[in-house]
């Protein structure tokens, strides 16, 4: 037999070797089964694309900001540490702050441990932004709190405000904490909105904190009058759906 002749002969064995590969390798071949008389084609099949996963919308204002690591609260952007804040308040909720405004790198908040209504500021990126649907609105004059949400009117709250002496503050807050009240009812009735604001005008003899709030009461007969020493009360009807609803970081503006 010639040489060319055992090359070819050679080739043509190599390639019933690797169609004998392809059948015992083919899906479904099962052991022991008849091997097929015809071989499909075979195709490569690239593995699939890595798509990255679509992104998600940016949050819509107005914003809430859950803090992602400790950072440092500054009384301008760089400026002065006012405090240093964890990812948990004292009440050991996430901590977010609302946000009132951008400057590059730096996002301005509220926070309780500033004057009322005056923003702090903190690093953009210690920090997800998160939309916050409800806002609170409040009016002195009409003893009346408005929620909104995304902007729509979806429940009015009678509520007492500070009698005088001891006057609920106005200007911009926010809920901080959402708190549920254990124990059989006392003066806060069943649950609390706690908020970033402070009561400048201590009545004498108070001792305990200074903080702001929008909670219940044990005597309802006190909504829609100037009751109390600077907090906000509501029905515990109305408590229990506020506590239902509206999430840490929610904006409140207090008008006279």
């Amino acid at each position: 037999m010639s040489r060319r002749a055992l090359v070819a002969l050679a080739g043509a064995a190599a390639a019933l070797a690797c169609i004998a590969a392809v059948v015992l390798l083919s899906p479904g071949r099962e052991e022991g089964a008849t091997p097929a008389t015809t071989t499909p084609p075979v195709r490569v099949v690239p593995p699939p694309r890595a798509t990255a996963p679509r992104p998600a919308p940016p949050p819509r204002p107005p914003f809430g900001a859950q803090l992602a690591r400790r950072t440092q609260l500054r009384a301008s952007p760089g400026g002065r540490v006012v405090t240093a804040l964890g990812m948990r308040t004292g009440y050991q909720s996430a901590r977010v702050l609302s946000v009132v405004g951008r400057r590059g790198d730096w996002l301005a908040v509220l926070s309780d441990h500033l004057p009322n209504s005056r923003a702090g500021w903190i690093p953009a990126d210690s920090a997800t932004l998160l939309h916050e649907p409800y806002t609170l609105h409040v009016s002195l004059s009409k003893r009346e709190l408005v929620v909104r949400h995304e902007g729509r009117r979806v429940r009015r709250v009678t509520v007492a405000i500070g009698r005088p002496g001891t006057s609920t503050p106005t200007g911009r807050f926010a809920v901080t904490d959402r708190l549920r009240i254990a124990g059989p009812r006392g003066p806060y009735g069943c649950c609390a909105l706690a908020l970033t604001g402070r009561q400048p005008n201590l009545p004498q003899g108070w001792t305990t904190s200074d903080r702001l709030a929008i909670h219940g009461t044990s005597n309802e007969a006190t909504l829609g009058t100037p009751a109390s020493s600077g907090c906000l009360r509501a029905s515990e009807r109305d408590m229990r759906w506020l506590l239902a609803r509206i999430p840490d970081g929610a904006p409140v503006r207090i008008r006279a």
